[in-house]
């Protein structure tokens, strides 16, 4: 059955099961969270501060009194704290859903620990080599999804293979868009390599359409306080803006290569359906060459 108009309405109870969430302690990630842990799953907090993940476990247990969670710490930006993350992960019981949701956006040019654009860095190699280093734990889990993260910005990126880390030029949203179309490019090679290899693991995308959430720290204050009053005709709440994200992580009827995003205005706001990006994020040529890049920049090799 397709999804259509899926809300959080629509999660059906995940007793027994265990979904790491990334990003988890504001934002998409915490309503997603909380969502999952109030159905009964076992939620893994991927965040970078512990004390920001104990404050958002706790407003969680203040309407989930029962709910299991754990602390993941989580640093996308830095490839050792992926690996300490993945290593941990790998001794929980089983994992059956990653949802790869922490992401930055539009940040003054910065460097991640390994050298990195912090958004491509963040954004698509953290997420690419974290997927990876979970491949063989995710396999063995109870109809296994690994959901990425994109977003509309994706439309108008363009993968700078020649200046992959921004240092002849930077342009804060050309890179977010860059970063935001590798997530898709990824998402649908993991995809071609998951069914060849006859994997249960499907991999699946979403995006948020607009959100009220902490991503938007970076833009003009101006801009923020202008736009606020109106925000709802426009823009959905954090909690709304979790919806797709839901929908791809544990909506029934999922099938593998499918892209959720809100229903309404254009992919701005509303219920979450399955939804289509641009054909760029489909070509497979630029979506190889993406992945041998991200390979041989992280140093994880996918088992498939």
């Amino acid at each position: 059955m397709a999804i259509r108009n899926f809300t959080d309405k629509d999660v059906p109870d995940q007793s027994g099961r265990v979904i790491f969430v990334t990003g988890a302690n504001s934002g998409l990630g915490y309503h997603t969270a909380k969502l999952l842990a109030g159905r009964g799953a076992r939620v893994l907090l991927g965040c970078r501060s512990e004390e920001k993940a104990e404050l958002a476990m706790a407003d969680i247990r203040a309407v989930h009194p029962e709910a299991d969670m754990r602390f993941i710490p989580l640093d996308l930006g830095d490839l050792k704290s992926i690996r300490d993350a993945a290593k941990l992960v790998a001794k929980e019981p089983q994992l059956d859903v990653l949802v790869n949701n922490a992401g930055i956006m539009m940040p003054p040019r910065e460097e991640t620990a390994d050298g990195f654009e912090t958004q491509f860095g963040v954004n698509h190699l953290g997420t690419f080599a974290l997927t990876g280093l979970l491949l063989d734990k995710l396999a063995e889990g109870e109809a296994p999804r690994i959901v990425i993260t994109s977003s509309m910005a994706h439309r108008s990126g363009r993968i700078d293979f020649d200046d992959i880390n921004a240092e002849d030029s930077y342009s804060r949203w050309g890179r977010y868009a860059m970063s935001k179309l590798a997530n898709l490019l990824h998402m649908y090679e993991l995809d071609r390599r998951l069914r060849a290899a006859d994997s249960p693991i499907i991999a699946v995308a979403c995006h948020p359409g607009v959100a009220d959430t902490e991503l938007a720290k970076n833009f003009p204050g101006f801009v923020v306080s202008l736009l606020r009053p109106v925000s709802g005709l426009f823009m959905n709440s954090a909690a709304q803006g979790a919806w797709p994200t839901l929908a791809a992580a544990v909506g029934d009827g999922v099938e593998a290569g499918q892209y959720f995003g809100p229903s309404r205005n254009g992919e701005w706001i509303g219920p979450a359906r399955e939804v289509q990006p641009r054909p760029k994020a489909k070509r497979i040529e630029p979506a190889k060459r993406l992945w041998a890049v991200s390979e041989e920049m992280t140093g994880v090799k996918y088992p498939v």
